[in-house]
């Protein structure tokens, strides 16, 4: 397990006890309660994890154009912590205890009412959780939401024992690629929005890189190729978190059919993450402290694998 891996799994639940505590917290203890107990969570972290501490200041170093004081650092641990937090107030009680505002909702609306599908491409920003509130408020609107389900265990019980009806939902991308395309095939046939996050590959992904922050940055190209072969409008989601309990859900439609053409498909891969790229800058500078990839996001990555033979395995994992 990476390093990332590794604190992702540990404020998000990594053992029984933890399981055992945000549970009771969330169903007996109350929010304000949980609110409280963040300060030292976020002071522990801070302490105790040296990687994750040390890139958190050098992405804000991106983002500010200086240093990062450990101040900065430690309000960036405390809003990872606050969305992890809410995220289980979410599925307990849905998002009553929450004031959730959105922006291009309509126009969501509108690609979802032509019955062919939508993608809801994401990012590791915020609470991607806090979309959940839109399949509550438009029940007549199936969610989708692709999760793999092995990368955090105890966050999967978690789930399916606070919301079986929302883990129900979930196209588990543990699966092989074919498996998970055929899945959200069959989602968006039915007329579902299905979502998922497109800024992180992992270790087997094909990447190919676009700018962000000034330098090149890794993207899996998988989203893209799904994108293209389900042909289904792309709208863009972010579940920005504002501090207390203010969350703003932002939809943007990103394109109405993503085409990949057979000879030039690295070119029409490069433009698309560029764009991609665009967004998530904008949206970056707009919340700084909703970034929640706490490790070296612009590392070096393998070589990109040509996307002809990408799509040609069915390497999709996603």
């Amino acid at each position: 397990m990476s390093d990332h891996d590794h604190w992702q799994s540990r404020p998000e639940g990594g053992g029984r006890f933890a399981l055992w505590l945000i549970r009771t917290i969330a169903l007996r203890g109350g929010r304000r309660l949980g609110r409280c107990c963040l300060y030292p969570i976020t002071l522990y972290f801070y302490c105790r994890r040296g990687p994750e501490r040390r890139t958190s200041a050098q992405y804000l170093q991106r983002v500010f154009g200086r240093p990062a004081t450990p101040w900065q650092v430690l309000k960036h641990i405390h809003c990872f912590a606050a969305t992890i937090m809410d995220r289980v107030f979410l599925l307990a009680h849905g998002e009553q205890p929450f004031a959730i505002e959105t922006q291009g909702l309509e126009l969501l609306e509108q690609r979802a009412a032509e019955g062919r599908g939508v993608l809801l491409f994401g990012s590791h920003q915020g609470s991607f959780e806090a979309l959940r509130a839109i399949g509550a408020r438009r029940p007549e609107l199936p969610l989708r939401v692709v999760l793999d389900k092995q990368k955090t265990p105890a966050m999967t019980e978690l789930l399916e024992a606070l919301a079986p009806e929302v883990g129900a939902c979930v196209i588990d991308a543990a699966q092989g690629g074919v498996s998970i395309a055929l899945a959200m095939a069959e989602a968006c046939q039915r007329g579902a929005m299905v979502a998922m996050l497109a800024d992180r590959g992992r270790g087997h992904e094909a990447l190919r890189h676009a700018n962000l922050l000034g330098a090149p940055a890794p993207f899996p190209v998988s989203p893209w190729l799904l994108a293209h072969a389900l042909k289904v409008p792309v709208v863009l989601c972010f579940g920005l978190y504002l501090g207390g309990n203010r969350y703003r859900l932002v939809f943007e439609p990103f394109s109405e059919r993503v085409e990949i053409p057979r000879h030039d498909r690295e070119p029409a891969l490069d433009a698309l993450l560029a764009r991609y790229a665009k967004r998530l800058e904008h949206y970056i500078r707009v919340a700084p402290y909703n970034w929640f990839n706490f490790y070296d996001f612009w590392q070096d990555a393998p070589a990109a694998e040509p996307a002809a033979a990408v799509l040609g395995g069915h390497r999709v994992g996603v």
